[in-house]
């Protein structure tokens, strides 16, 4: 019991932001008479919020070193109208405008890196000079105009759908797509090897590790969830492709940052700079690989936003930078830095995003949905300075 205590403790924020998003589901759900957990407003939930949800993969690692990046919703803007450009007007291949689309990130954030870690300039100040100077030029190359249409196979990222590769499956009077069901069981295959792997290894160290009755109904719970959500889906027209680049980044970002030495270097540097230059950390390097994956990351956003609006518009991206940074506090990352998790941050995205789309069923107006969102985002800061408080006296 008191290794389950412990473990509770040191693990509050990670459960009680799961908890907190399972209950806002439930009670919108009962609000909306069931229509919340229909498959179509799920699957909409998914795609609308996909755009942030990748910008705060990269704002994770921005504040585990206690720096935000302010520059994303422009840089979004500003990748957006160079796209809009290139496919509209000047009608080039779209497979090799989303290519340059991610080399123009690259640079931008090599660009902004260079300033921050070399230079020695504040990240909130160069960030906050890049949402000027990238919202300005991509309000000049757009020229107040839009651009559209964008060719189908542009669309294929954000709107398409994986294709049943195995025909569809029908119960009465309900039509499953077959294939999702199958990377749907797969998925939850994998992430109990992964639990059943990762609680041997505990073992074998005799690290703390919850009882077993307890790990049973963890993993219990998390596969029915999941299936839950792979019936929900299937039930529709399967999953979306951007939730498997989704699926693809978290995992791969969720690795690096927690089982490779760059992860650890990122955490050390939030935790203490000082210290971890002292160590042999390369603090100045760490700082500029971040800020130019989180630039390559806001790339991929505007080919997301872009993709599913099918128009590059002078105003794209607006608040993008404030809906990435709420999504990593509210999902449990620190404000010194040092704390937080990948999955943490799309737990918050996602809590964001079942707040907008369940006050938008209900009929909530557009101001009283911001000021709710400021709310959650004061209160998660509270909890987090006053977890800091308790856990240091």
């Amino acid at each position: 019991m008191n290794t389950l205590i412990v473990l509770l403790k040191k693990n509050a924020r990670q459960y009680g932001m799961i908890i907190a998003l399972a209950v806002a589901m439930i009670f919108f759900g009962i609000l909306t008479n069931g229509i919340f957990f229909r498959p179509v407003n799920l699957t909409n939930l998914v795609l609308q919020n996909s755009y942030v949800l990748i910008l705060a993969v990269g704002m994770l690692l921005c504040t585990l070193t206690g720096n935000v990046d302010l520059s994303v919703g422009s840089v979004v803007c500003f990748v957006g109208a160079v796209c809009g450009v290139m496919i509209v007007d000047m009608h080039m291949n779209p497979f090799l405008v989303m290519s340059l689309a991610l080399l123009i990130g690259a640079v931008i954030g090599m660009w902004q890196g260079f300033w921050i870690a070399f230079v020695h300039v504040p990240p909130f100040i160069a960030t906050l000079a890049g949402m000027l100077v990238f919202r300005g030029l991509g309000q000049v190359i757009m020229q107040g105009q839009t651009k559209a249409p964008f060719p189908a196979e542009f669309q294929v990222l954000a709107s398409g759908y994986i294709p049943d590769l195995l025909g569809g499956l029908s119960i009465g009077t309900s039509t499953f797509h077959l294939f999702s069901i199958v990377i749907g069981l797969g998925i939850i295959a994998f992430i109990i090897t992964l639990e059943l792997k990762k609680r041997k290894e505990q073992k074998k160290y005799n690290f703390d590790r919850l009882p077993a009755g307890i790990w049973i109904a963890k993993v219990t719970a998390i596969a029915l969830v999941l299936l839950t959500f792979t019936i929900v889906f299937a039930l529709y027209r399967g999953f979306p492709n951007i939730l498997v680049v989704l699926g693809l980044l978290i995992v791969v970002y969720q690795f690096v940052a927690s089982k490779t030495v760059q992860g650890r270097h990122i955490y050390a540097l939030g935790g203490n700079a000082k210290a971890a230059k002292l160590s042999g950390v390369k603090t100045e390097w760490v700082m500029f690989w971040i800020y130019t994956n989180m630039a390559i990351l806001s790339s991929v956003a505007a080919l997301v936003f872009v993709a599913r609006l099918n128009a590059a518009t002078p105003k794209a991206g607006q608040n993008f930078e404030m809906d990435a940074i709420a999504a990593c506090y509210v999902g449990g990352s620190a404000v010194s830095g040092g704390i937080g998790t990948i999955i943490g941050a799309v737990v918050g995205g996602l809590f964001i995003g079942v707040l907008n789309n369940g006050m938008s069923i209900i009929g909530v107006s557009t101001d009283w949905q911001q000021a709710i969102k400021g709310f959650v985002l004061l209160a998660a800061v509270a909890f987090d300075l006053y977890s800091k408080r308790r856990s240091a006296k």
